[in-house]
């Protein structure tokens, strides 16, 4: 049971609570920083959990949904308040409604978490902090104690797991919802190189091409939101052509960008594309949230090998970093 004390001070209205670890500082870091692990532990085991978003840097915002045993479904959000990595972050953590919105007649709490070296590992310490003995009381009569030492008694487990997040691994599809699936995959280079890659016409022209034998003739990039894109594919040799065009509906460089996506010349409904990049250890960690129409969309989609496709694409991409990085 990685929790060693848990502190209530009723005069602070706090409640801090420390946990000891024998992994390293960054890899405990990254845990919490990471979707694909966070959501292993944050919430006890009859309430996992799923991020829907989760931006790890000051201005950020993570959205998440903790499903029940019966199938019941509840929502909370964090607003990053700060991050410095891989020492501190802070957040207010409210109940949210599916798309983020905060309840406002339920507690926000502000939630400090501290991470330290120590001779046999690292320590994580994280302070709650409440407006009211009242807010502080609710919460606790909801099961908040309860819950955390049931989450973080799951850490060990995810950390001991080097294998499955090791920077080697390829870009990987999970399916978060009906209409909702995240690719992730950690790419060899900074935040600020993968952001750049994104954005420069050049760039993507030597790398995002899917498969061998594909040229990306045309690349026109939307540099502010509300511009257009257009991208298209020419098989080499060949007159076989498709493309795709949408809209930059946010842009937060170097973390976080937004997009719509409707393919050239086709019926089909315009998905919404949320890429995130986060420092993480070994690389960037690159996530992109792609939400559909619906299942059957999400699912013909996929049944295309579109990972296999981004996979080669990633991979292309490294080949052009390595140079710069060595």
């Amino acid at each position: 049971m990685p929790v060693t004390t848990v502190e209530k001070d009723l005069d602070q209205l706090t409640i801090t609570i420390v946990a000891d670890f024998t992994a390293p500082l960054r890899r405990l870091w990254d845990a919490y920083t990471d979707p694909r692990q966070i959501e292993r532990f944050w919430g006890p085991p009859t309430y996992p959990a799923t991020f829907l978003r989760h931006d790890a840097v000051a201005g950020g915002r993570s959205v998440y949904a903790m499903t029940g045993p019966e199938g019941d479904v509840h929502y909370g959000c964090w607003d990053w308040t700060s991050a410095d990595a891989p020492h501190t972050f802070e957040v207010l953590d409210r109940f949210s409604d599916a798309a983020g919105v905060p309840n406002p007649d339920l507690p926000t709490t502000r939630m400090d978490f501290a991470f330290e070296e120590t001779s046999s590992g690292s320590r994580l310490t994280t302070t709650s902090r409440f407006d009211s003995l009242e807010q502080m009381q609710q919460l606790i009569e909801m099961g908040m104690l309860e819950g955390t030492r049931e989450a973080m008694a799951q850490i060990d487990q995810v950390l001991a797991d080097l294998a499955s997040f090791a920077a080697e691994r390829g870009a990987q599809a999970q399916i978060l919802s009906d209409t909702q699936v995240r690719v992730a995959r950690v790419i060899r280079g900074t935040v600020d190189q993968v952001w750049r890659a994104h954005n420069d016409a050049a760039l993507m022209q030597q790398w995002l091409l899917g498969p061998d034998g594909w040229s990306m003739p045309v690349c026109e990039i939307a540099t502010t939101v509300g511009d257009s894109y257009r991208y298209e594919w020419q098989r080499d040799g060949g007159d076989e052509r498709f493309g795709f065009t949408g809209e930059l509906l946010e842009s937060e460089a170097p973390y976080r960008a937004v997009t719509t996506e409707a393919m050239i010349g086709m019926d089909f409904p315009p998905t919404l594309n949320e890429l995130t990049l986060t420092e993480v250890e070994g690389g960037t960690l690159l996530a992109l949230v792609i939400t559909y129409a619906n299942a059957e969309q999400r699912d013909a989609v996929l049944a295309t090998g579109m990972t296999d496709g981004m996979e080669t694409s990633y991979r292309r991409l490294e080949g052009l970093l390595q140079p710069t990085l060595a």
